[in-house]
């Protein structure tokens, strides 16, 4: 079943991304691009297990933001990718700010969302930083890689496509989990949680080339 929700998940959500820069063109991408990073870093909180393998609900939204910034730099300019991820770092801080002061507020007697907003909003400081980084270093990576690999080979899409987004995704794995988990785990643990999640974003990645290849062909 998680299978099944997992790959129509991913149609609908890269569907979506193609769907927002039709409409609004490069500002749908850079509104996608915000309200994806702060939904991420919601339904991450969630872990699933999907053939075998332990993931985080977070993944495809997350991956399509490499979609999109690939987007921006095909179709408009790598500033217009640049800027999205700028946005979406301070979309995420202020998201994180106004919920970390909701939590502060004393609940009254008839509230029944405290103790579940408490779950889903708590901050690990550590790790909390450790992906803001990440997330901002990485998208930054596979702008600048996707730029590079299209003015030396222009006519390979699906090469620029996959090359910086699954470059930029495994990279964005291993730092992540070797800053918020070392010291909590071994390093054998450490290297496992990256390198699930990096096949698996490997394959997402894999998969988003079409999209990319429709939305260049609906100018």
């Amino acid at each position: 079943m998680n299978t099944i929700l997992g790959i129509l998940s991913l149609i609908i959500c890269f569907t979506m991304v193609v769907i927002m820069e039709k409409i609004f063109k490069k500002e749908g991408l850079l509104v996608w691009v915000s309200i994806a990073t702060i939904i991420a870093n919601i339904v991450v909180c969630k872990t699933i297990n999907i053939m075998g393998f332990t993931s985080s609900l977070g993944n495809i939204m997350f991956a399509s933001n490499f979609l999109a910034t690939d987007i921006l730099v095909e179709k408009y300019d790598s500033k217009y990718a640049k800027k999205s991820i700028n946005c979406a770092l301070a979309s995420t801080i202020i998201f994180l700010i106004t919920t970390q002061l909701s939590l502060l507020f004393v609940p009254d007697i008839t509230d029944i969302a405290q103790d579940s907003m408490q779950t889903l909003f708590s901050l690990n400081l550590r790790t909390s930083v450790a992906s803001l980084a990440m997330f901002y270093l990485s998208n930054k990576l596979d702008i600048f890689l996707y730029e590079k690999i299209r003015n030396k080979y222009p006519k390979k899409l699906w090469l620029r496509n996959n090359v910086s987004t699954i470059i930029s995704n495994c990279l964005e794995n291993y730092l992540f989990a070797t800053f918020a988990f070392i010291g909590i785990f071994d390093f054998n643990t450490i290297v496992s949680i990256a390198t699930i999640g990096s096949v698996i974003e490997i394959i997402i990645a894999l998969l988003d080339t079409p999209f990319l290849y429709i939305s260049k062909k609906l100018n």
